[in-house]
């Protein structure tokens, strides 16, 4: 298993398609010297689609936190190739239980111009994907950036690979205290890599948004409270997820660690041999990790009990528990966020009719609706439908419908607002008529809503969202 791959996406402004081997392809980093390209469909955009950001976590590395690489910086690697994924299993629910496994890198999206600076660098959105901690990765194409940066020529998209599931979390006895949640420090570990080395791709470091959608999302919001001191990101786009909205699976026996160590014959023979758990962690890295995910995941396909959950650990150092009261401490970063839901985050939650999936359950009428992000038009604008709204690659489904003329416009708009708030969070989104939310109003104040009523956007109280929660607004889940 490998780990980490930054995808970096950077834009250029006007210079003739190049090349692997040219200049403006090639940057050297404190890690090593990556050679990228240039995609002829995207022409005035720099690819390095797999820049690694720590040591693979193999063998002896396996469930320790990541390990700064020692490449020379003369050292050279060409990063033309979208890594796998970190080890994974995707549920026959959705692809016939395909096994997705390696991942060490990110990848980095920029302008061919996008040289360093001599004053200040391009705006940076350090990306973190969804998936419930258990499935993700850099390659997904709806969650490719080359088409927004080839559009705003103004910013770099670095999108990274984490540790997921038992890899990323696994709450063993043998993990070191605070080492548990593997996949957040691995994201920790690609945004100081990203940090240290932006600025060779031409982009800021003083001007990274921290964003992820769903679990990326609460990964974003969890590293708002871990790392409060020094969050290194100057803002955070959490895009359906807080921490509030997580409950993670308290598993104080570590027991479904061990039961899955049992099935591959890596218990103890008493249990005084191995009070500290290293002899079953050290057996454990033995196992091939295919043979472990594909167990996990054939177990959880079948509706095997116990349930096997991996997927954060309360540790009081990267998940704790009472934000409330930590908010109210103050100990989180103090910087701007944007919050962004869908109108119909639920949907894809409901049992499905599997008698009349067309049909679909019952429900009212909904907006936000473009037909060939909605297989089935039920159900309205689900959870993670603004993927591809947000990255611009809503033309990748245009085997189900054609892509509207509204839905571009919309994309757009919302991409704009986006930039808008990367490139300066405290004043850039104001020039837009998008004001801060306000911290006297219960409800929040004014919000923006994209695609509802034929609009590609309009402003609402936020009571029209929010008042529900006090009883004093009916809440529309479809406007």
């Amino acid at each position: 298993m490998k780990l980490a791959i930054l995808s970096l996406f950077a834009l250029t402004l006007g210079l003739k398609a190049q090349c692997p081997g040219s200049g403006n392809l090639t940057v050297q980093t404190s890690t090593g010297t990556y050679t990228g390209l240039i995609d002829p469909k995207f022409p005035r955009t720099r690819q390095f689609r797999a820049i690694p950001f720590a040591k693979p976590p193999v063998l002896s590395r396996r469930w320790l936190p990541p390990q700064k690489l020692s490449s020379p910086p003369s050292e050279h690697h060409y990063a033309t190739r979208f890594p796998p994924s970190c080890p994974q299993f995707v549920t026959a629910n959705l692809t016939k239980g395909n096994l997705i496994y390696n991942g060490n890198q990110n990848a980095v999206w920029t302008p061919t111009t996008a040289l360093p600076q001599p004053d200040t660098g391009l705006p940076v959105l350090f990306f973190m994907t969804g998936g419930g901690f258990v499935i993700g990765g850099v390659d997904i194409p709806w969650q490719l950036p080359p088409s927004w940066v080839e559009r705003s020529q103004s910013h770099i998209v670095v999108t990274i690979n984490y540790r997921v599931t038992i890899f990323g979390f696994p709450n063993a006895r043998g993990v070191a205290d605070g080492h548990q949640n593997l996949g957040i420090l691995d994201q920790r570990a690609a945004l100081e890599w990203v940090r240290d080395n932006i600025a060779a791709f031409g982009g800021d470091p003083g001007r990274i948004t921290m964003w992820g959608q769903s679990a990326g999302s609460l990964a974003a919001d969890i590293h708002a409270y871990a790392f409060h001191q020094d969050p290194i990101a100057q803002a955070f786009f959490m895009q359906s997820g807080t921490v509030f909205s997580f409950s993670p699976h308290e598993d104080l026996s570590h027991s479904n660690f061990s039961f899955v160590a049992r099935h591959f014959g890596c218990e103890a023979p008493c249990s005084d041999d191995d009070d500290d758990g290293v002899a079953e962690l050290d057996c454990m890295r033995q196992v091939p990790f295919a043979q472990i995910v594909n167990f996990i995941g054939q177990y959880g396909d079948r509706g095997a009990t116990p349930g096997l959950f991996f997927n954060g650990i309360l540790d009081d150092r990267i998940l704790f528990a009472d934000y409330n009261a930590r908010s109210e401490a103050g100990l989180i970063a103090h910087a701007p966020v944007i919050l962004l839901t869908t109108a119909n985050e639920a949907s894809t939650g409901v049992p499905y009719p599997v008698q009349n999936l067309t049909a679909g359950p019952y429900q009212p009428a909904y907006a936000g609706i473009f037909p060939n992000l909605n297989f089935y038009k039920w159900l309205g604008a689900y959870h993670a439908s603004d993927l591809p709204i947000i990255f611009g690659t809503y033309g990748l489904l245009d085997g189900i419908a054609n892509t509207t003329a509204f839905e571009v416009e919309v994309s757009q708009s919302v991409q704009d607002h986006i930039l808008a708030f990367a490139k300066d969070p405290y004043h850039g989104p104001q020039k837009m008529g998008w004001e801060p939310l306000v911290a006297s109003d219960p409800h929040g104040g004014d919000l923006i809503r994209f695609g509802a009523d034929g609009k590609v956007s309009q402003h609402v109280d936020g009571i029209e969202i929010n008042g529900a929660c006090s009883g004093v607004h009916d809440y529309n889940p479809f406007p």
